[in-house]
């Protein structure tokens, strides 16, 4: 095993005398400004109990769920509280979703960019009703609306099948029509991976692979989005077993990314899904953060240098 996964210790890895240290950090999490089933009050006070010591909400395409985090971690003055996005994108075949972490919600046109990609969610979700309907499943596109209870999208969906007893659960729902070769799927305009590493660092934010494991043709998306200046790639995940963290980080450490993660934690209930600080899992090291924290304040730096017009042109960080 290499020394940067032994030396995790405070993140869920074996100390030295081969007990748990649960982990302090979580960078990947969502709540219902997206595809999450808790509010941010509800997700920090439940992040709050456990030994998490730095979390970051990263919902899709939206910060919408920042501010109410933000009040709320105010009452929990040992949690850190990073803003981030996750941006969906796509290149062919595959789909590629992009972490961003210390988001500036001011950024110009950050918030322009994200409601037109909120609004291609719309549009894909309505266009998914309708197919299911064309399948003979009948699912309220009003009764979506209100399991979103804000930002639609598949998972919503999901649920109201399930509800409708079409499907067994979510995760039936997913594997036969809503996935992404899925009987009901309607894509969405995304853009391309490049474009969004360069809106991200347009923005003065950095941005990080996620869930690799679910990138096809790894290899070839990795290289390209390591010559846009990615910053980094999720390696430690609960999801992950030993071996996998193993060849992520040495992905990592040969493309010069920061080695970060968390759970994707969305509080849907799965049997699979791993509840953040659970003592049992594997988080990024604390100096991951501190790393993403310099990355984002060299694209920010770039960008105050040399303004560029948001999603347009590539600013480049000073190295440091």
């Amino acid at each position: 095993m290499s020394s940067s996964v032994q030396n995790s210790a405070g993140n869920g890895s074996e100390n030295d005398t081969g007990g748990v240290v649960p982990p302090l950090v979580d960078l990947h999490l969502h709540t219902t400004a997206s595809d999450g089933q808790l509010s941010p009050t509800e997700l920090i006070d439940q992040v709050a109990g456990t030994s998490l010591r730095v979390v970051a909400v990263t919902d899709h395409d939206s910060t919408e769920g920042i501010a109410e985090a933000q009040a709320a971690k105010a009452r929990h003055p040992h949690l850190t509280l990073i803003a981030g996005i996750e941006l969906g994108t796509e290149e062919g075949e595959s789909e590629v979703h992009l972490i961003s972490h210390f988001v500036d919600l001011d950024a110009p046109g950050l918030q322009d960019y994200l409601s037109h990609l909120r609004e291609g969610r719309v549009e894909a979700a309505q266009g998914t009703v309708k197919k299911l309907g064309e399948l003979g499943i009948h699912v309220s596109w009003e009764r979506v609306l209100e399991i979103a209870d804000g930002a639609v999208g598949r998972p919503h969906i999901a649920r109201a099948m399930a509800e409708a007893g079409y499907v067994k659960n979510a995760q039936d729902a997913f594997q036969r029509y809503l996935g992404s070769d899925g009987l009901a799927r309607v894509k969405r305009p995304k853009p391309t991976p490049g474009d969004g590493v360069r809106f991200l660092h347009s923005i003065g934010a950095t941005a990080t692979l996620a869930h690799p494991q679910t990138v096809k043709g790894l290899g070839r998306i990795l290289g390209f989005l390591v010559d846009e200046g990615l910053d980094g790639i999720e390696v430690f995940a609960p999801k992950y077993g030993t071996g996998d963290r193993e060849r992520r980080l040495e992905a990592a450490e040969r493309s010069g990314l920061i080695a970060v993660g968390g759970s994707d934690y969305h509080a849907w209930g799965t049997s699979e899904e791993i509840v953040p600080g659970d003592p049992k899992t594997v988080g990024p090291p604390l100096d991951a953060v501190d790393k993403l924290r310099a990355a984002a304040d060299r694209w920010k730096a770039a960008v105050t240098n040399a303004p560029e017009t948001p999603g347009e042109g590539h600013p480049t960080p000073s190295s440091g």
